[in-house]
């Protein structure tokens, strides 16, 4: 029987394998950032040191500013405390760390890739759960927990359970203004959030392959808000061209790349197949990214869900957002948008939101923050800071920033942000905060219109 592109990965990684399936996975790339303190005092506690640090890479982005770039310059003590923290647990141990200042600096599902540091093949590690976004060129990528970020880093090894595999496939051409967001949120809206439960998404079909690299990026970075483990797609000429000339990318690709697909008579646990020449511009309109619809569409009430269990959700996502439900998506006001985060601040998103803004100014407040500082100044070679500013927009540092309503980056209670950020739960940009998932384009457009239209 044949195999799947996991498996084929899987199978390379195994170190030791026990009966009840649990196995010991070598670990070909571990990243952390300035959450994992609590690791480092694990290994200090029991006076270990990092196994490999060669194969480990820090990166500055949770606790980073986007409006400072040194650290001395952080007015929070106790935030500037953690990145000296950070800093420091790297130098100790020898670790090549993408520090505030470093001018390859970046949020670690950007800043990786961008490094070619993510390879196909490899199996890669970080404790955060959007790790899933470096399964885009090919890799098994997933995060870990601080006791599992504390094993990796004392043996290179982690500790896993092979989890169910699904196929989903998107057959067909994206029309025209719709993006990998929109495809994302349009197959979460259909499987649930719960629809990839643990298990190990393979994208595919002829629209995912016409993808670029980092649309295929943020597609496997929401694998995770569909309740998976891992999203992936198979490396294929697209990838290696992306990677070429990257500063930790081979010369040439490597041979055995080639070997990395799922096999025709390769078996999944489930699959599903979506239609992609009917996604439109999606957004998400509850507290739950499957609590989505077509921006060209209307909100639902709460007595249309499904089934009791929904109905009950729905009401409590539609109260919390302010919203009774029958609105249609485009009478919803905003107060602000947010364009940045590891999933749509690529410098395609970039471009993509310029686009739209190029010549117009924006009708609520919006701040932009590239996902690496590689990617800030190609955006500003090219000239799109320019269109952003005199838009209106502010245009800040790479950071986790609005994501994660951190250093005052917040909405406040009770308002409404149009986000290209992966969550919207209650709460997550700011206490009372009420978030709207976008695509870079219809972020744009909102921005403009003051309310919740796409670009298309």
């Amino acid at each position: 029987m044949g195999r799947t592109l996991f498996q084929k990965i899987w199978d390379q990684h195994v170190v030791q394998a026990r009966d009840d399936g649990l196995a010991l996975l070598y670990v070909d790339r571990h990243y952390f950032h300035e959450g994992s303190f609590h690791a480092f005092n694990m290994l200090r506690a029991r006076g270990l040191p990092v196994r490999r640090p060669d194969l480990t890479f820090g990166f500055g982005d949770h606790y980073a500013p986007t409006t400072a770039r040194r650290t001395a310059d952080v007015a929070d003590p106790e935030i500037r405390g953690i990145i000296e923290t950070f800093e420091a647990n790297a130098r100790a141990h020898r670790i090549r760390a993408f520090e505030l200042a470093d001018p390859d600096q970046g949020i670690v599902h950007v800043a990786g890739p961008e490094q070619g540091l993510t390879l196909p093949g490899m199996t890669v590690v970080c404790g955060d759960s959007h790790t899933s976004t470096h399964g885009a060129l090919g890799a098994l990528a997933f995060g870990i927990g601080a006791s599992e970020v504390a094993h990796v880093l004392a043996t290179q090894t982690i500790w896993q359970t092979p989890p169910k595999q699904i196929r989903c496939a998107f057959e067909g051409t994206l029309p025209e203004g719709s993006t990998a967001k929109d495809m994302a949120l349009a197959l979460i809206a259909q499987i649930g959030t719960g629809g990839g439960l643990g298990g190990a998404i393979e994208f595919a079909g002829s629209a995912v392959r016409a993808l670029s690299v980092e649309a295929r990026l943020t597609l496997c970075n929401m694998a995770i808000e569909a309740g998976a483990r891992t999203g992936m797609v198979a490396p294929d000429a697209t990838t290696a061209a992306w990677l070429a000339g990257r500063p930790h990318a081979p010369a040439q690709p490597d041979p055995a790349w080639e070997a990395l697909f799922t096999d025709a008579d390769a078996t999944f646990d489930s699959a599903v197949t979506l239609d992609a020449a009917t996604i439109r511009p999606m957004a998400t309109w509850g507290t739950s990214p499957e609590e989505a619809v077509p921006l060209s569409g209307r909100i639902p009430r709460a007595e249309e869900a499904p089934d009791e269990a929904r109905q009950k959700a729905w009401a409590r996502s539609l109260d919390y957002m302010g919203l009774q439900g029958g609105e249609a998506m485009a009478d919803v006001r905003l107060d602000r948008v947010f364009l940045g985060s590891c999933t749509n601040a690529r410098i395609e998103d970039l471009r993509a939101a310029a686009a739209v803004l190029r010549g117009r100014r924006i009708a609520v407040p919006m701040l932009v923050s590239p996902g690496s500082s590689r990617v800030k100044r190609a955006a500003e070679a090219e000239g799109l800071d320019r269109v952003f500013r005199e838009a209106g927009a502010r245009w800040e540092e790479s950071a986790c920033a609005l994501c994660v309503s951190m250093h005052g980056e917040t909405v406040g209670e009770g308002e409404r942000c149009a986000s290209t950020s992966n969550r919207n739960f209650a709460g997550r940009q700011g206490r009372g905060a009420r978030t709207h998932l976008v695509s870079p384009a219809s972020a744009a457009a909102s921005a403009l219109a003051g309310r919740l239209v796409s670009a298309a």
